[in-house]
């Protein structure tokens, strides 16, 4: 039997996050699983540990929790955040600093909500900044690195405007009819991609991979 393993999940409180916590505390593979944030999800149960902290000042190597998996869920949106610096410090400081932690306490494994379009080159800021924390996260040294793209997330979220609600139906109804080298573009459900990260996960596999918004739907639906 395989021993028992300890996770760390940064953004529980997420859409995707609340999502994959649940699997996490399920999985007989993990005896521990901390959850690091400024918010206690409301989820007791006796695996979860939770440790408040403030991502902008995270603690060193020395104290920061010692885990082997790795899971990042920390995201934003400009719109959310109020400024393209605000959004920066959320989906590339505080992910590349986490990862910088963790790999120094110790953990094998990040596995990292990225975006559909990430590029280090894109002249667009948002889909430049993901391509540079994908890049900074896959040269942090761990053994293993899982990268996630997903197109438009379904899901219930917390708060739902108009605008999201629209978008939300307009993809549903587009989705089918993305094929071929379309199909990255679908809609994922935040479930599923909770349940591909954990997958990827099982697999221990070495290396950087990115998995499109196609191949999530086809890891986290198997």
């Amino acid at each position: 039997m395989a021993k028992a393993r300890d996770a760390l999940i940064a953004g529980a409180t997420g859409l995707i996050g609340r999502e994959l916590l649940s699997l996490l505390l399920a999985d007989p593979i993990y005896a521990k699983v901390i959850v690091i944030g400024r918010r206690a999800p409301e989820m007791p149960h006796p695996k979860l540990v939770v440790v408040m902290v403030d991502f902008d000042s995270l603690p060193d190597g020395k104290h920061f929790p010692h885990v082997d998996d790795v899971f990042c869920c920390l995201g934003t949106t400009i719109r959310k955040a109020g400024s393209q610096d605000v959004f920066r410090k959320v989906d590339y400081t505080y992910v590349v600093e986490l990862a910088k932690r963790a790999k120094t306490a110790g953990a094998k494994r990040f596995m990292v909500i990225s975006a559909i379009g990430a590029n280090l080159h894109s002249k667009m800021f948002y889909s430049r900044t993901k391509g540079e924390m994908e890049r900074a996260v896959s040269s942090a040294g761990f053994n293993g690195v899982v990268i996630f793209r997903p197109s438009f997330l379904l899901g219930d979220r917390e708060e739902t405007r108009l605008a999201e609600k629209i978008g939300i139906a307009a993809f549903r109804l587009l989705s089918p009819g993305l094929i071929g080298g379309l199909r990255k573009y679908r809609a994922v459900n935040a479930k599923t991609v909770a349940r591909a990260m954990l997958q990827s996960a099982h697999k221990t596999e070495t290396g950087v991979i990115v998995l499109e918004s196609d191949e999530i739907e086809h890891v986290g639906s198997a």
